[in-house]
């Protein structure tokens, strides 16, 4: 490799790292009637999400439904997306799987113009704490673009943990686990290095992560109104918790309707209120939970209709 193209690597990879302590917006993945994906309408999604300035589009999260989805559904997902974000925003391609499987797809995401990488935690129900963190590694070391690990566990101890964070391609950690306690000492313990601790729990935790030593936080919200998303991140970096908390208080029974069913309603929540704004994108396929039932629909109308109503009053 030559000076030029490390120079350059190093710049795009600075360029991802500054994204990632800005939103991560999970974008969701439209179904049509038939089941199958409707990519026009997907790209219509991140092409909006991409216009209100959010910093960073992971497409095939887990709000884009990564796990239903077959391998060659995520790999168009993530052209969709980083053709529809046409620049305006970064766009880290969701991979994971097998280790085979997760490099594979990543290689086909950097041809197809994506910035980043994003490796799901792996959920074999055999894996070992470390050989969770040598998955990651391995990734990011067969891979030319900066990878993003999402720890979704606390079963992955500090060294382990400092071992990913700090490793010359991985950009990030999305942590999404709610032990502030691990949080801290993962903190404490990559001061100096590299390592780029983002909030992987959305809006409603992003407060204790910053005071924490975090930056960023990763969104569904910004499907739906991202400019409620972006009011949480500008107070949080401004140091000023008390108007933070004003915004979270305003989303708190959006977020909160999403955790019902042990969070199996995360992603129906958001496509309903899609719906409710005008549009469709179909059903949450299994084993999410398809739809909400009748009360919970009445609940979300309800919450949806207020922001709209706010919305036009403050323009």
């Amino acid at each position: 490799m030559t000076n030029d193209q490390k120079h350059a690597n190093q710049k795009h990879e600075n360029k991802v790292r500054k994204a990632l302590r800005g939103i991560s917006g999970v974008h969701v993945t439209a179904w049509g009637a038939d089941g199958e994906a409707d990519w026009a309408v997907t790209a219509k999604i991140v092409a909006r999400i991409a216009a209100a300035g959010i910093h960073n589009i992971v497409s095939a999260g887990n709000t884009g439904e990564f796990y239903p989805m077959t391998t060659d559904e995520v790999v168009k997902s993530h052209a969709v997306a980083a053709q529809a974000a046409n620049g305006k925003a970064l766009v880290t391609a969701g991979i994971g799987r097998s280790l085979r499987e997760a490099v594979s797809t990543g290689r086909l995401a950097a041809t197809a113009g994506c910035d980043a990488v994003m490796v799901h935690h792996p959920l074999d129900p055999f894996a070992a704490p470390q050989s969770q963190a040598d998955y990651i590694i391995a990734i990011a070391e067969a891979l030319t673009l900066p990878v993003v690990a999402y720890i979704r566990s606390d079963a992955i101890g500090v060294k382990d943990l400092v071992r990913v964070a700090t490793h010359a391609n991985v950009a990030g950690v999305k942590f999404a686990s709610n032990n502030m306690m691990l949080l801290a000492e993962c903190v404490r313990a990559t001061q100096g290095t590299s390592a780029n601790w983002i909030c992987g729990l959305a809006e409603g935790w992003a407060a204790p992560f910053y005071a924490l030593g975090a930056r960023g936080f990763t969104s569904g919200l910004i499907n739906v109104a991202p400019e409620r998303s972006l009011a949480v991140w500008h107070a949080l970096e401004k140091g000023d918790y008390a108007a933070a908390r004003v915004e979270v208080d305003a989303i708190a029974g959006f977020e909160t309707l999403r955790t019902k069913y042990g969070n199996g309603a995360n992603v129906t929540v958001v496509k309903e209120a899609l719906g409710l704004l005008g549009t469709n994108v179909g059903p949450v396929r299994l084993p999410g939970l398809p739809e909400l039932n009748a009360a919970e629909k009445a609940e979300l109308r309800a919450i949806v209709s207020g922001w709209s109503a706010a919305k036009a009053a403050a323009e």
